[in-house]
């Protein structure tokens, strides 16, 4: 009897074990489809990335996915529900690995060379793209007008120095869109030529921008500062000139790829130095409904020459529930005293509040010009 009962308990075993693998298989079958079909939708979100110049992670977008999928097994038991969320987590590091090998052909424009602060931004925000260093702010802005690459990374306004007047011209001049903004910390180190002693410095090159963040510091010693085109650049200057009394400030990066040795580190005058850059894009970036709390929008106008004009512009934006983060004015070059304005604002423009708003501004100014929205990172 025992062995009888052996035999039976093995058979109903087996059985359960075919039954199980049975379903394995048929599901599998049926996630092989599902997968293929959504890394058809990853190639459409690359292609969307790659033509707005946009980064392949975005944090909230992931958690909001996480956090949405949960709730489909809301019954289940916390040790299913644990590792669907792992298994929602390993696909999405999947996704974005298959997003890399399709970017990876990307082309990013920045100006200065290897080392500069911009080509670190743009490494970071692109890491699997070729970023490609110009002379000027205007030739890596028209490398993407031009198509000859998909995007370029631009400074725009540094936490000590303020903006950056040049690139904001450009934005206000040009035909491309601000598709995103991103923070990068900055910390400016004096770079020499090996064996230089402090005592020794008498001049110091780097960026306008640079030496103004750097300004108590170079006060301090008394020397004679040089502007030069990047941080990077006058780092190499410094390294082919081989003179130790010529100091260049700019990036530990920058000193150890043109061999120069860091004398000094963080001597910008704030710890919390930041320069915020922005991407910008043939394409312009339209943030879809329920992103409203992250979406950010930069505007750009001329006012009419009546009396009350900027302050009814400004009244209009803050109707419509805008909160306004900065506005900026800036000189029109072609036109003598006249000024255009910049204004940063919290909210998603794309929709019908936003219309209606630029619809009311476009009564009170001359130019109106909508210069890119984004998502805050």
């Amino acid at each position: 009897m025992l062995f009888v009962s052996t035999v039976i308990i093995m058979a109903e075993t087996q059985t359960k074990l075919e039954t199980a693998r049975e379903i394995i298989d048929s599901v599998d079958r049926k996630m092989a489809e599902l997968f293929a079909r959504r890394m058809e939708a990853v190639k459409l979100v690359a292609e969307h990335k790659a033509e707005r110049g946009l980064p392949i992670f975005d944090e909230k977008r992931e958690e909001q996915v996480i956090r949405k999928n949960s709730a489909f097994l809301a019954s289940e038991s916390e040790a299913v529900r644990t590792a669907y969320l792992d298994f929602l987590r390993d696909t999405m590091g999947i996704s974005k690995k298959y997003q890399e090998y399709l970017l990876s052909g990307m082309k990013i424009a920045y100006c200065g060379t290897a080392g500069a602060f911009a080509q670190i931004a743009s490494s970071k925000i692109f890491p699997s793209a070729e970023c490609i260093g110009y002379q000027s702010f205007n030739e890596a802005y028209d490398a993407v007008a031009s198509g000859e690459c998909h995007a370029a990374v631009l400074p725009f306004e540094n936490s000590s120095a303020g903006e950056v007047g040049q690139v904001a011209d450009i934005l206000f001049s040009g035909s491309l869109y601000v598709t995103g903004a991103y923070d990068l910390s900055v910390s400016h180190d004096l770079l020499v030529i090996p064996g230089t002693t402090i005592d020794e410095i008498t001049d110091v090159v780097s960026h306008p921008q640079a030496l103004a963040q750097c300004d108590p510091y170079i006060r301090k010693h008394g020397w004679t500062r040089h502007e030069y085109a990047n941080t990077a650049k006058a780092a190499e200057l410094v390294s082919k000139n081989g003179d130790k009394k010529t100091a260049a400030i700019g990036s530990r990066e920058a000193g150890e790829l043109f061999g120069l040795e860091t004398l000094d580190s963080g001597i910008n005058e704030a710890n919390n130095n930041t320069t915020r850059f922005v991407t910008v894009s043939k394409v312009k970036n339209t943030i879809t409904a329920g992103r409203d709390m992250d979406a950010r929008f930069i505007l750009s106008f001329t006012v009419k020459n009546e009396a009350g004009s900027l302050a009814k512009a400004i009244e209009i934006i803050g109707k419509h529930g805008y909160n306004m983060q900065s506005i900026r004015s800036r000189p029109m070059k072609e036109l003598l005293w006249q000024y255009y304005f910049l204004v940063e604002c919290e909210g998603r423009i794309d929709g019908d509040n936003g219309s209606t708003m630029l619809s009311e501004l476009s009564g009170w100014c001359d130019l109106l010009k909508v210069i890119g929205s984004y998502l805050k990172y």
